[in-house]
């Protein structure tokens, strides 16, 4: 019997690892790879883009409402917007702008169309008028908080459908629609802590209208269609100031025997389509007096005279002063006519019920072999208008607009008259002098004339109605009216307050005093809470330069509010 030898255990084991480790050693190593830490700011502003993004687009699915509102059809619209406000659009006249609060989100409201039925009602029955403003008001609550209701779902809608397609997890979905809710809740609570229902007393419209020219040409085509455009140019301010009148009707301020109002117009140089201007506006806010602040003219000769007969025709007292551009040649011929009251060397005279006194320009720039006397020629002139107010002070027949033509004169009569009116630089600006004086200048009504043709962008086409109280012949507010230079047809009209007249500062338009209610102006304009200025000597608050231009705290007599007509 033959005895076979078997291997130790221990040896097997060990042949087992020898064969492992070679196998190991052929097998290729796996490569070392970096692995990216987490970023949560980058998620954080994926979700916040995908939450805003899905919020405007609901918004742009479902936002609308459609609201009857009075005799209108309207369409109301939450768009976002960095400067918040409303935008009334009446198509295709153009639209009305509000500055009715600060929010990222904007309200539109456009005007669709007058409901046949119930303006023949109202045409039928006109003692429903009286209540039309309380309908109103009814109907635009109910639109707000219906378009509010329908805003919230189409957020969260939008916000969340975008978020489960991009993530495709529902608790990130979920997750956007609350933040996206949240987004509108704080919108929200901003406009309605920002809200300023008085806002409507300084509208601002603007519009294209298509009866107008949309170009009129080179210098060729507008002298041999120029008649046309004026026409049409007169046509275009007529229907934007009734737009703006129907629009914004304003107690306060609508043409009544409480105000008078003086349309200032300055620097016309010698372009006929003003003459159209001016007419039309002198009827549509039945305009008792007409303030010319000078450069009437271009270059002041005697053929020009025959430029100024349409003056005779346009329906209100024409008060005059002379500008750089007017020679003495136009101002005699000016005292002639019939109507026109020229103001020089601190002439004085009583217009309406409002007692002028200015003073012509020193130069007459378009004489090159007179060297210009310059700012100091100005001055002087300014000093002995500022004289010549003082006399009329101590005379016991106070003034209360002085008008020159550059303003470097104007300044020198700060602290002697309310309110000074000038022209000269084309452009409309408006300031408090240091010693309480208001200057007001008025741009180009002329559109710096027919040289504006050798320009690219002629200047528009400036004027300002300035509504005045009968009783303390004080300014109260003013209308800015802007209109496209030659060749265009835009319209801007725009309203602004003077700062101590606002509803809610004690301070009532057009009233009457009256013994339990004493007409001091200490009392009547409180001190402006925005500085600590004393009152000047006129009774205003005295701040130093600052600009009016749609002023925020603005606000309109209580009454409801105002129904849009159209």
């Amino acid at each position: 019997m033959v005895r076979v030898p078997v291997a130790a255990p221990h040896h097997i084991r060990r042949a087992s690892a020898t064969l492992a480790r070679r196998y190991r050693a052929l097998r290729p190593r796996p490569a070392a790879e970096l692995v990216p830490a987490p970023r949560p700011w980058l998620r954080t502003l994926g979700m916040a883009a995908v939450v805003l993004l899905g919020a405007w687009l609901g918004l742009l699915a479902v936002g609308d409402v459609r609201v009857p509102v009075g005799p209108m059809d309207t369409t109301m619209t939450l768009r976002p917007s960095l400067t918040g406000g409303t935008k009334i659009n009446v198509s295709p006249l153009g639209d009305l702008r509000l500055n009715s609060h600060e929010a990222p989100v904007r309200l539109d409201v456009t005007v669709d169309q007058l409901d046949p039925v119930r303006a023949q009602a109202l045409v039928d029955h006109p003692e429903r008028i009286s209540g039309l403003q309380q309908e109103i008001a009814h109907d635009v609550a109910h639109g707000t908080l219906d378009l509010a209701v329908r805003s919230c779902v189409a957020v969260v809608l939008g916000a969340t459908g975008l978020a489960l397609a991009v993530y495709r997890r529902p608790r990130r979905a979920l997750a956007a629609g609350g933040l996206a809710l949240a987004l509108l809740a704080v919108s929200g609570g901003t406009a309605y802590a920002t809200w300023n229902p008085k806002s409507v007393l300084e509208p601002k419209f603007s519009g294209l209208l298509s009866s107008a020219p949309s170009l009129v040409g080179n210098a060729r085509n507008i002298v041999t269609e120029f008649d046309v455009y004026q026409k049409e140019l007169a046509r275009l301010v007529t229907n934007v100031t009734k737009l703006y009148d129907v629009t914004s009707t304003l107690p306060a301020y609508e043409p009544d025997p409480t105000t008078i109002r003086v349309l200032h117009v300055s620097d016309i140089h010698l372009n006929p389509a003003s003459w159209k201007i001016i007419a039309s506006l002198v009827e549509q806010y039945r305009i008792d007096v007409i303030v010319d602040s000078g450069d009437t003219m271009d270059h002041g000769t005697a053929a020009e005279n025959g430029f100024l007969d349409p003056i005779a025709d346009l329906g209100a007292p024409y008060v005059w002063v002379r500008g750089n551009h007017d020679s003495r040649t136009t101002q005699r011929h000016l005292e002639r006519m019939k109507n026109v009251h020229v103001l020089d060397d601190g002439r004085a005279v009583t217009i309406a019920g409002l007692r002028f006194a200015g003073t012509g320009d020193p130069q007459f720039t378009p004489d090159r072999s007179v060297a210009p006397g310059g700012d100091r020629a100005e001055e002087l002139a300014g000093a002995r208008l500022a004289a010549a107010l003082r006399d009329q002070k101590a005379a016991g027949t106070p003034v209360d607009i002085a008008i020159a033509h550059e303003p470097v004169a104007a300044r020198e009569t700060d602290g002697e008259v309310p309110l000074v009116l000038a022209g000269h630089v084309h452009h409309e600006a408006t300031e408090i002098m240091k010693y309480g004086t208001r200057l007001r200048i008025e741009g180009s009504t002329g559109g710096s004339g027919l040289r504006a043709v050798e320009r690219p962008d002629p200047d528009p086409i400036e004027t300002s109605v300035l509504y005045l109280d009968r009783d303390t012949r004080r300014l109260q507010a003013w209308d800015e009216i802007r209109l496209g230079g030659l060749g265009r047809t835009t319209a801007e009209v725009a309203r602004h307050l003077v700062e101590d007249n606002r509803p809610g500062t004690g301070a009532t338009p057009g009233a009457t005093p009256s013994a339990a209610t004493p007409s001091t102006r200490p009392e009547r304009f409180p001190r402006d809470p925005r500085a600590d200025h004393a009152l000047n000597r006129f009774g205003e608050p005295s701040p130093h330069p600052i600009c009016f231009s749609r002023p925020r705290g603005a606000g309109r007599r209580p009454g409801g509010p105002i129904a849009l007509i159209v």
